[in-house]
């Protein structure tokens, strides 16, 4: 049960934030040698981040007609990583970057890449410059999220700033982002179970996706006020300090 509760934190909290929730895992999992890191157990953890990102935008998805280019756009700008990321799963690629050396690399250096995107000037807005052309550019960058370390939520939200968008939007374009993703890996991740006849969901499965739903929604109401106030540096030195200590764990 402990590694049900710490495992549904490392999700809930990294998920959302710009700090990798794949790598947070895969160095958690393997370093504590956790026996709950199985595919039900990938699937539970997302599920609730799924149903947390739904529930904390639901007026905005429920008002779909209102808002039906915007989500449109954010179809579009998903349907790259979705691609990609069946094609590694399917070629059986992905496994070759679940390696604690490319964490570290990545989790620095794309660190650095959220520090720079953090310093450009911001002028732009989710609901009057997310044009198709903005969704397509964020899309392509999200592609580089499939490699543990760099961080769907750092990447995109570093594209967004690209682009000009101020941290309140870009952030809420990167969880908006997260609906269709989080979608995909769910309904993927059911698909694998159903076809391996494991598709059996115990309480534990379920007190996972409880825990995942509850600190991602946390995480996710945090993170959007925090953004108001502050700028980015801070998960930028967690993330340098965590790859350097991953790199003299790899080397040494």
């Amino acid at each position: 049960m402990i590694e049900i509760f710490i495992l549904s934190i490392i999700q809930g909290l990294t998920e959302f934030l710009p700090i990798s929730s794949s790598s947070h895992l895969i160095i958690i999992s393997n370093f504590l040698n956790f026996e709950n890191d199985s595919l039900s157990m990938n699937v539970s953890l997302h599920i609730g981040s799924f149903i947390a990102i739904c529930f904390y935008f639901r007026n905005d998805i429920f008002n779909f007609i209102k808002n039906k280019i915007l989500f449109l756009r954010i179809i579009i700008s998903s349907i790259p990583v979705m691609l990609v990321g069946y094609l590694l799963i399917k070629l059986n690629l992905i496994i070759y970057l679940r390696d604690i050396k490319i964490i570290a690399w990545t989790t620095i250096i794309f660190g650095f890449v959220l520090l720079l995107s953090d310093k450009f000037e911001t002028k732009k807005k989710i609901d009057k410059n997310f044009t198709l052309k903005s969704a397509i550019f964020i899309g392509c960058f999200q592609i580089l999220s499939l490699i543990p370390g760099v961080s769907r939520s750092g990447i995109t939200i570093s594209a967004a700033r690209f682009l000009k968008f101020d941290r309140y939007d870009s952030a809420q374009i990167s969880f908006l982002l997260s609906v269709p993703t989080l979608a995909a890996v769910s309904f993927f991740g059911l698909t694998n179970l159903v076809e391996n006849n494991n598709i059996i969901f115990t309480k534990i499965n379920l007190f996972s996706i409880f825990l995942s739903f509850l600190f991602s929604y946390i995480t996710i109401k945090f993170f959007l006020n925090y953004i108001k106030k502050f700028t980015l540096i801070a998960f930028v030195i967690y993330r340098i300090i965590l790859g350097s200590v991953l790199l003299i764990v790899a080397y040494l």
